[in-house]
């Protein structure tokens, strides 16, 4: 089959990615294969080629945001038929037995795993998924606009809730990138008011045709306090900048896997009043249920631009010049 790896991780001009011949991988017990039809591109996936997120494999097929159907059974699979449509995500393992896991917080487990991490991802004509860590995709959301709900969907509805915003509270989000634009559908459809800052002026007019109430530059001030935030950017220096925009009492998720250093904060300033200033790990799969349970009800649609699997590096090389509107899907 074909397929990208990531061979020599590196700033993207040098081709970290290669496009290669592999053999179709056999579903283990417990697994599925997938034949797969759509794999979003996620900033993730440009942050282990460029080698921010250090390869935990050699010659990895990156992808995690992978929509197909299911070809063969391992033996012992059962939850799933030859002919389903199912979705495989980031998230691809945990062991259930550590406290993490036994408190509904599996995606702090420290033996987790992760799919085009740890495991060979969708960046290929199929993949390899256990059963247990795959999703039933809905009925009504086509394939290609289904992918990028599988990472960007369910990580930035989590940190949607780890911003904790209030209902029909004021929302401030910090790029707006495939995540960010799934994420404020959401809110938008919940009550919130939303404000978009972000460098990117189709992004802004994205945001805009989305409903935002504003849409501004990443380093103004939004027009008015926010009760919560979140920060898509991989920019640590938007950090004490979304903070002073916070209301008193308001907390700042920062969403991403990636985050360059955050410039000294000053108390009195950015954190004082009871601000709160949050990470996000990953998402557990009983968010991605209840997100994509939400994305049908609310009719949330990402824009999406889709490319052949041949087109792989290219794309990763516009997604990190942001020539990406919304998000890049691959297409075997």
């Amino acid at each position: 089959m074909r397929a990208w790896v990531v061979e020599h991780p590196g700033p993207i001009e040098t081709r970290p990615l290669r496009a290669v011949d592999l053999p179709e991988p056999e579903p283990g017990p417990g697994e599925v294969r997938v034949r797969v039809l759509a794999c979003g591109v996620c900033r993730t996936d440009l942050h282990l080629g460029e080698g921010d997120l250090p390869p935990r494999r050699p010659s990895t097929v990156p992808g995690h945001e992978v929509v197909g159907v299911v070809d063969a059974l391992g033996t012992g699979a059962d939850r799933f038929a030859v002919g389903d449509r199912v979705g495989i995500a980031w998230l691809r393992g945990t062991c259930g037995r550590c406290r993490w896991c036994r408190t509904g917080r599996e995606n702090l487990c420290p033996f987790a795993t992760f799919t085009g991490w740890d495991a060979d991802g969708g960046y290929a004509e199929h993949a390899v998924v256990p059963e247990a860590f795959a999703y039933r995709m809905p009925e009504g959301i086509g394939d290609t606009q289904a992918a990028p709900l599988l990472c960007a969907g369910i990580v930035g509805y989590r940190a949607l809730k780890r911003a904790e915003l209030p209902p029909g509270g004021r929302l401030g989000i910090y790029g707006f990138g495939a995540s960010a634009h799934i994420v404020a559908q959401v809110a938008i459809a919940q009550g919130a008011t939303v404000h978009v800052l972000t460098r990117s002026a189709q992004a802004r007019k994205l945001a805009l045709d989305l409903g935002a109430a504003s849409a501004g530059s990443s380093d103004d001030p939004p027009p008015e306090p926010l009760d919560s935030a979140v920060l898509f950017a991989p920019a640590g220096g938007l950090v004490p900048v979304a903070m002073r925009a916070l209301d008193q009492g308001g907390t700042l998720a920062v969403a991403g896997i990636y985050l360059s250093d955050i410039p000294r904060l000053v108390y009195g300033e950015e954190l004082f009043r009871e601000k709160q200033l949050r990470s996000v790990t990953a998402n557990t799969r009983a968010d991605g249920d209840e997100f994509l349970r939400l994305a049908v009800a609310l009719g949330v649609q990402a824009t999406v631009t889709p490319h052949p699997l041949a087109e792989a590096d290219r794309v990763l090389a516009d997604l990190a010049a942001g020539r990406v509107t919304g998000a890049a899907v691959l297409v075997p």
